[in-house]
């Protein structure tokens, strides 16, 4: 029995994706070709082009989903940590060392400049925000923990913090990440 036609597009675009992101993960942007991520991901190049219309839209698809399940490794440091202290100093300091999160602010800076884009990126961070807000909520709860703003807010505030250390650390300004006081800016506390 053969495999129905789209669920082996399904298929073929998620090995493109994750082809691409292996591939855009260890050259950059500029060192990927579409001929290279179809070989890798034994597809056709116009099989890029038609499940994601560009090189830019494949990156932006590939960095953030990376970034995604990223940020989801967070959760695991956070629920080993038994006191707020320990668990804004983990989260901040791991988030900062996150590998994707320097191909995510290139990805956001592309789809800043290029419109059709837009969806695309503001469909990751809000899945990115939603599933950060809904651990923040049950670790509070299961921890009989609190924060000084809407859960919503906290996730959207650390998350803006984090992009924006490295977007300026790769800026040139100089220091590193490291320097943003992210812990300090977490306000998770005992009720």
């Amino acid at each position: 029995m053969s495999e129905p036609p789209r669920a082996r597009g399904r298929r073929t675009r998620a090995r493109i994706l994750k082809c691409a992101a292996d591939l855009f993960a260890e050259r950059g942007l500029a060192g990927v070709s579409v001929a290279t991520i179809a070989r890798a991901a034994d597809a056709y190049p116009h099989q890029i082009t038609y499940y994601f219309g560009s090189k830019d839209c494949l990156f932006v698809h590939a960095a953030m989903s990376t970034l995604l399940r990223d940020a989801a490794r967070l959760e695991s440091v956070g629920h080993r940590r038994r006191t707020p202290e320990t668990f804004r100093s983990a989260l901040a300091r791991t988030a900062l060392a996150l590998p994707s999160i320097p191909q995510a602010v290139q990805a956001m800076a592309i789809a800043r400049e290029r419109p059709e884009l837009h969806s695309t990126a503001q469909l990751y961070l809000t899945i990115l925000f939603r599933q950060a807000e809904h651990y923040l909520v049950a670790l509070l709860d299961r921890r009989a923990w609190a924060v000084d703003r809407e859960p919503a807010m906290e996730v959207r505030t650390f998350w803006s913090a984090v992009l924006g250390a490295r977007l300026i650390a790769d800026s040139g300004h100089g220091g590193h990440p490291a320097d943003v006081d992210l812990a300090g800016l977490l306000t998770v506390r005992a009720r």
